[in-house]
This record gives C-alpha cells, structure tokens and sequence, in this order.
C-alpha cells in the first residue's frame, strides 16, 4: 500500500537544473540518501534537513512534500447512505 505522502523533489531540483550530487553536498547528506528522498522511498525527514533543501532551492516545505489522501467511499457518510450500509442510529 502506498502512503499518502508524495516527495516531490525530483521535480523541484528539475527545475531549479540542480544536480543530486551538488543538492547532497550542500545540504550535508550523502547522494544515496538523498536519492532515496527523492524517489519517495524515505520514512522520514528531519525539519533540519528540509530546512536546509529549501533554503538552497529557494522553496517551501509544501513544494516538495504533498498529502493526497485517497478517500474510500465506503468511509464517507455519503458512500454509506449510496450504499445502504448505515445503521439506524446513523440516520437523521
């Protein structure tokens, strides 16, 4: 199952034309870390470090990471009422 957080710096250094290499050494991290933010394979990120890509690529936190939240139907009200899967107490 994938998480809804989307790491969006391939695309920020893209068009900043900033190279991974250069981006690592300016931020402090190794190169193979900093890949595995970019692809969106990381767990984490510490403020420290997101701080400091920003600062170099002159952007915001929310330009580089996104929350899209895919919402079942099943777990809206409106979903339940479409669905006929309400109980009594949920009805108005």
């Amino acid at each position: 199952m994938s998480m809804p957080i989307i790491v969006n710096l391939d695309v920020i250094m893209a068009k900043r034309k900033c190279p991974l290499k250069e981006l690592a050494e300016a931020v402090g991290i190794t190169e193979a870390n900093l890949s595995i933010l970019k692809t969106g394979k990381a767990k984490g990120i510490r403020f420290v470090t997101l701080e400091a890509i920003c600062a170099y690529l002159g952007c915001q936190p929310g330009d580089i990471i996104e929350y899209q939240l895919k919402i079942d139907p099943l777990l809206t009200r409106k979903g339940r009422m479409e669905n006929n899967s309400f109980n009594e107490k949920e009805q108005i």
